[in-house]
């Protein structure tokens, strides 16, 4: 059994749900990981059983932190369970292929980042370690459920996680991914030591992602070196300011490029930062951006792509919301929540 996941049963839901006479509603449809013995034997079971996606949670923020940022994505997992689980299951979203796995095991990393001061060089360096350490808890975590033929919807944590994600895909199928990320950074920095700021730099440089496309890059929010490095790599964006501001590319304009970019062949990754979204509750809180029906119709349209592989949707911090947590956390359990549907509504349709 795998040490780097904490599997989940119905009791590590209970507090989350509620149940209402006449109708069911997705936690009671869904499936849990029978995981007596062997991870990733017990995940290739679910999927002969009919499984055909796989919840998981993220709860860290150090990849944030260790980029001189804010902390707080680590509640985004438990925002979205309240709000997701409780939903109807209904003619248009079914959790009878759903599977609810848990989450990574952050626990002892993020107890060790607590005191963490990323303002001081060396706790930053310290930060910085971490984050690779959670690194290689994600692709331990995820490599079984790609290798079992399972689509993984990934939740929380910051965006430092793409790494992970996109090496434990590389591990199980030994073929580099292509990722569509709808994002105003393009997480292109230096491999200067781990952090968000960085995950699709580095897993570049590791071979495990081959084609790349960021959706709605805002030009005043990546430096020089970034959008150099990102073009040396032969990698390209459709610019926020070209979208909105601008408007001389529509949205939907700006994602047939970015899929024309990737070969007909290539396993593709759904990346959302929900700092692309206004207002959103995020590690980098931000007034001006996409709105979530723009977001949601970015997952619908990669969901339509038959090589897509995974969702990941990142940055959701409920303790940023300028109301407080408690508000916070009913935002990002609704954003988290319409744009998992939205995946999972459209792969469901397709099948």
């Amino acid at each position: 059994m795998s040490t780097a996941v904490r599997i989940y049963d119905e009791s590590d839901i209970a507090t989350f749900v509620s149940a209402r006479a006449g109708e069911t509603r997705i936690w009671q449809s869904i499936s849990f990981l029978q995981c007596d013995h062997d991870y990733a034997a017990s995940l290739r079971d679910a999927a002969q059983f009919g499984i055909r996606y796989v919840l998981l949670g993220i709860p860290e923020d150090i990849g944030p932190r260790a980029n001189c940022g804010q902390g707080g994505a680590e509640l985004g997992w438990r925002a979205f369970l309240k709000r997701f689980l409780n939903q109807p299951d209904n003619q248009f979203l079914s959790g009878d292929k759903i599977l609810l796995l848990g989450e990574v095991d952050t626990h002892a990393i993020q107890t060790r980042a607590l005191s963490l001061d990323n303002t001081n060089s060396e706790q930053l360096a310290q930060l910085r370690t971490l984050c690779a350490d959670l690194d290689n808890q994600v692709i331990a975590t995820l490599a079984p459920i790609f290798a079992a033929g399972l689509e993984p919807i990934i939740i929380g944590g910051g965006h430092n996680n793409a790494f992970g994600i996109l090496q434990a895909h590389f591990e199980a199928s030994k073929r580099a991914a292509g990722a569509i990320n709808f994002d105003p950074h393009a997480d292109f920095r230096a491999c200067e030591g781990r952090h968000s700021g960085n995950g699709f730099s580095y897993a570049h440089q590791a071979g495990s992602l081959s084609h790349y496309h960021v959706i709605g890059l805002h030009e005043h929010k990546n430096n020089q070196t970034i959008l150099t490095q990102l073009q040396n790599a032969g990698f390209g964006f459709s610019s926020y300011q070209a979208i909105k501001t601008r408007q001389t590319q529509s949205l939907s304009a700006s994602l047939d490029k970015a899929l024309a970019t990737m070969p007909s062949d290539i396993p593709l990754g759904v990346e959302l930062d929900v700092d692309a979204i206004v207002g959103m509750p995020a590690s980098a809180l931000t007034y001006q951006g996409f709105t979530t029906s723009d977001a949601e119709y970015f997952v619908y349209r990669m969901a339509q792509t038959r090589n897509a592989k995974y969702l990941h949707l990142c940055e959701a911090a409920p303790a940023r919301h300028p109301l407080g947590e408690q508000a916070g956390i009913e935002h990002c359990g609704q954003i988290l929540t319409n744009l998992t549907n939205a995946y999972l509504s459209t792969r469901q349709q397709k099948r």
